[in-house]
């Protein structure tokens, strides 16, 4: 009995010891697991970047606006494009119709031509067309042969001692402009557009007045705002009023405008005078 209780009190102490060893073991690992779970969390953070705070706000107004304005620009562009294409189709359609049109005119006109005078039907002469691009263009002649032999190129003027009597009507009526359809189905010309000079004035013109190059951005045309509400260049002060109708032209073209400027060009060939 007494070694019994001996063995009892062993144990028991044997017991205690162990449970508190383990106690302290684990109190032990408890702390260096935390100690080392800190220095995990601050190894994350020093390779790991600051995550960026995401911003609430609007747009600055200043960004804002080069968007609209860039916005703007590609659709500015894409119209105008557009239209270039659609410009083009317009004047190949009404190029053909108008010569179905005109041909009895022109074969009279042709005939006449002849009879009162020598030289060839059709007058072909150098003008500058878009980008500064020599053209040749159509005309029915309706000045002597040797109008300007000796004198080069001159002015035109109203009552030209250089026209022939039908030369006279047919400048009157715009109908020696007619073969000139020709040059618009070759791409060197539009039916609305500024007026085709020759090159021999452009580089006076180009030196003597402000924006005259701006006009040959474009192609030239039969007709035009200049052609319709002003008289035939006498002077120079004549030619800076037609820029001024042309750049105008350039700024608001549209196909509302080109049809506006065509049913005016009728007109003009009705009474024979401009419109304004």
């Amino acid at each position: 009995m007494e070694l019994a209780i001996y063995y009892s009190m062993k144990l028991s102490k044997f017991s205690f010891v162990l449970l508190l060893g383990l106690l302290l073991s684990l109190s032990l690992f408890s702390v260096n697991n935390t100690a080392f779970a800190g220095t995990n969390d601050n190894f994350t953070e020093s390779i790991l970047p600051a995550p960026v705070p995401q911003s609430t706000q609007a747009p600055e107004p200043n960004a804002l606006v080069l968007f609209l304005t860039g916005l703007g620009g590609m659709i500015l562009h894409f119209a105008q494009r557009s239209f270039e294409k659609f410009k083009r189709f317009f004047d190949i359609f009404l190029a053909v119709l108008g010569l179905l049109i005109a041909s009895p005119i022109l074969l009279l006109a042709a005939i006449l031509i002849k009879l009162e005078s020598k030289g060839p039907v059709i007058y072909r002469q150098k003008r500058v067309g878009k980008d500064r691009k020599i053209f040749r263009i159509y005309k029915l002649r309706s000045m002597r042969l040797d109008a300007e032999k000796g004198t080069g190129a001159v002015w035109a003027k109203k009552d030209d001692p250089r026209a022939t009597s039908l030369g006279r009507l047919l400048r009157k009526t715009h109908i020696d402009e007619i073969p000139q359809l020709i040059n618009v189905l070759k791409g060197e010309m539009s039916i609305v557009g500024p007026r085709p000079e020759r090159p021999e004035m452009i580089v006076d013109f180009i030196s003597l007045i402000r924006d005259y190059d701006k006009r040959l951005q474009i192609k030239p045309g039969i007709t035009g705002i200049a052609q319709v509400w002003h008289k035939y260049d006498e002077t120079v002060a004549d030619v800076k009023k037609k820029v001024k109708y042309d750049l105008l032209y350039i700024r608001k073209m549209s196909l509302w405008v080109d049809l506006r400027i065509m049913a005016n060009t009728c007109a003009v060939m009705l009474i024979g005078k401009t419109v304004r």
